[in-house]
Formats: C-alpha cells, structure tokens, sequence
C-alpha cells in the first residue's frame, strides 16, 4: 500500500510563517540571507533560473541534484561538516513524500497512515520529538548484531 504525504515546514523569518519549506530551502535562504546574495545572482552563478531557487527553497520542487548540490557548496565555499550537514538536508527534503510498506509489517502501514493523515496536527515541537526518536531507534537497531 503506497501513502502519500506532503512535507511542510515553518520557514523562520519569512514573511509568510506558514510557507511550505524544506530543511534544505531553508537552510538555502539561511545561507544566502547570511552572505547577502539575492536568489537572481545565485540561480545566475549556479545556472538555474531564479524561479527554480525560489521554488526550491519554498519546498515547491523536489530534492536537488547531486550536481546541483555540489554547485551551492562551492558557490557558498562550505566544507566538511556544513557540506555534509547541507547533502543530508537535501536528501530528506523531498516536498512529496511516497511510503511504499507493501511486504512489510502491519504496524509499519499502520505507521504510515498515522503519519500521513496526522502530520499537519503537529506542532513543529512533537515533530522534532518524533523525528529524533525513529532516529536513535534506527541507531538503535544499527548496533544490534
């Protein structure tokens, strides 16, 4: 059974507090705020169109790619852990989310379903909790033998 859902996250200091943003576009606008670059100059250096860099810092494109991710660490001149930091976010930033649980366990359809209908309920406080707590126990599980 597929579940779809939809990726939303409150983008501190924009105008509009519930514009829909991944960790990835905000961490984007973070960075450009930060050094004062205006979206046309970036998208121009990087070469995409400033509606593309608009449309992925508020979450309305999918996950950029490995090139395209390359190309704004060097643009930004960011090294070892933020590059690190700045990958990772891009791969947990796709705005459209499919949870494919067909073979696995009832409780993990379950799972997702729960997630899928509920996710806009929650504040971002529960899903930080949330969030950490399917990290350590994916930790967890990795120690195991």
């Amino acid at each position: 059974m597929a579940v779809r859902a939809r990726s939303t996250f409150a983008c501190g200091g924009c105008a509009n507090e519930n514009m829909a943003v991944t960790p990835f576009g905000e961490k984007l606008r973070a960075l450009r705020n930060e050094r004062g670059v205006s979206q046309k100059d970036m998208a121009e250096a990087i070469g995409v169109s400033a509606a593309y860099l608009s449309a992925l810092e508020h979450g309305r494109r999918g996950a950029p790619t490995w090139t395209l991710i390359q190309k704004i660490i060097g643009y930004f001149n960011v090294i070892w852990d933020d590059a690190e930091e700045l990958a990772q976010l891009a791969e947990t930033s796709h705005p459209r989310v499919k949870i494919d649980t067909s073979g696995l366990s009832p409780a993990a359809t379950e799972l997702a379903n729960v997630l899928a209908e509920n996710i806009q309920k929650l504040d971002e406080e529960e899903l930080r909790r949330i969030i950490a707590s399917i990290r350590a126990a994916l930790r967890a599980g990795a120690r195991k033998p």
